[in-house]
């Protein structure tokens, strides 16, 4: 049995990663005509056509999706093996990285994480940008570095996650709000006019679907995007928000939270990165702050309550 080229991972992981001969090229910086051959060759190795032309274009085949979520780790990691060993300096340690997260993650967390990154590296930037979907090819792409997000089953298998904290929703009214005097039951949470966090676009939620198992129903009056939105909503009215404890405390300053009258299951709110940054030494120091920052803002509120 001969020996495989190793060599053709590296452009393996190239053109499945820019889906254009041209381009992989580019980025190995080989002629577009040495690039097509070593397509060829992958054919060849493969069995399979890997990127077959769709117009103008390139698509990937079923087998190519498959190997690419299996040659970029592959080539990552032997790129660090072949990486001198060193630890980095903090103190002159350039670079920029970027977080995607929901609103009320950096009102809570980032002044916490800026402080941190200020005294320990001063030239390190985070960039905070707003997760609108749950897609991860930001993190596949490189164009972002980390996420936070709940895990489920549209999660990628291939991220890797570490879990930050717990999480709880609860119900939130405008200070003075009827809801804000007594217990509030079933009977009264329902007698309200309620607001909709859906970041998808549906028309209910988790909590719509524990009422339906009950035989009950809530009255939805409208249906916002993010929960800052659902919180401005609720502290200019008499609408009842529902949002999650941890993840909105500084949102919810000066209005009136309760348990809901509902029992939902909990949440872990989870750290979310591409294996390709696994042993970055840099990105794994980041992590590390971002875990250690978000676990001691849980362990605080908790202590509060």
């Amino acid at each position: 049995m001969s020996t495989p080229d190793l060599n053709l991972l590296v452009t393996l992981d190239a053109l499945l990663s820019e889906g254009s001969v041209a381009r992989a090229a580019q980025r190995l910086q080989l002629s577009p005509s040495a690039m097509s051959r070593a397509l060829s060759r992958l054919r060849q190795v493969t069995g399979d056509p890997l990127l077959v032309r769709a117009g103008r274009g390139l698509v990937p085949t079923p087998r190519a999706l498959e190997l690419r979520q299996q040659v970029g780790p592959l080539v990552e990691q032997a790129l660090m093996a072949l990486r001198p060993a060193r630890q980095i300096d903090l103190g002159q340690l350039q670079r920029t990285f970027t977080l995607r997260s929901r609103d009320g993650f950096v009102e809570n967390f980032g002044p916490a994480l800026i402080c941190r990154l200020q005294q320990q590296a001063p030239g390190v930037r985070v960039h905070f940008v707003p997760k609108l979907d749950r897609d991860s090819q930001p993190l596949r792409e490189a164009s972002v570095d980390l996420e936070t997000a709940v895990i489920a089953s549209d999660t990628s298998p291939e991220l890797r996650t570490r879990a930050l904290f717990r999480d709880r929703f609860i119900g939130v009214v405008r200070s003075g709000h009827p809801l804000s005097r007594g217990p509030v039951s079933l009977d009264r949470y329902l007698a309200g006019q309620h607001i909709l966090v859906s970041h998808q676009g549906h028309d209910h939620g988790r909590l719509d679907e524990a009422l339906q198992a009950l035989g009950r129903q809530r009255q939805i009056i409208t249906l916002v995007s993010g929960f800052s939105a659902a919180l401005a909503l609720a502290r200019g009215s008499d609408l009842i928000a529902m949002v999650p404890e941890h993840h909105t405390r500084h949102l919810r300053a000066g209005l009136h939270s309760f348990n809901l009258p509902v029992a939902l299951p909990e949440m872990t709110v989870s750290l979310l990165w591409h294996p390709r940054m696994e042993a970055d030494p840099a990105h794994r120091w980041l992590r590390q702050c971002v875990h250690e920052i978000c676990s001691a803002a849980a362990t605080t509120l908790g202590d509060t309550q």
